[in-house]
């Protein structure tokens, strides 16, 4: 396993890769790392292709910019594009789970001259709602204490 700091679209990114052929971009899920995907990045570089999984913006060895503004998903896959541009990569099959799967459904509608193909998974395609905000739709249907209803409280108010 090779692992490589690449600066793309002013984030240092951690990536570990593997392999030659065509190439397989691993997205992970919250709270994960690359690592994530060791086993399959090993199975599938032994069949002929080049797995790449970064930490994500913000995770692991990544860099973590400070602003929330920073975390749009145009901002976390213009890394992500970024990164395969640095690695001259034109198309790529993409692998996504939990917060990964999310990325990679944003990465197809934005680019999807840049997908040969995507598998996903634990999150189906989110329809947005016409009149309703994500964070509104969770809370309606989970409640307060979804997890990711919790992490919209400000910590500095405890």
């Amino acid at each position: 396993m090779e692992h490589t700091t690449i600066n793309t679209n002013g984030i240092n990114l951690h990536v570990a890769s593997i392999g030659t052929g065509l190439a397989v971009l691993f997205l992970h899920g919250f709270p994960e790392l690359w690592n994530s995907w060791r086993h399959q990045m090993l199975a599938l570089s032994s069949l002929g292709y080049r797995a790449i999984a970064p930490d994500l913006r913000g995770f692991g060895d990544s860099d973590a910019p400070p602003s929330p503004e920073s975390y749009s998903t145009l901002h976390v896959v213009g890394v992500l594009v970024g990164l395969i541009d640095q690695l001259g990569i034109d198309q790529i099959f993409l692998v996504g789970h939990d917060w990964g799967a999310v990325i990679a459904w944003c990465f197809c509608l934005f680019r999807p001259d840049r997908v040969k193909a995507l598998v996903n998974m634990s999150v189906s395609f989110p329809s947005r709602h016409p009149t309703r905000k994500p964070i509104e739709t969770f809370r309606a249907m989970f409640g307060e204490d979804y997890y990711i209803c919790r992490f919209q409280v400000n910590l500095f108010t405890f």
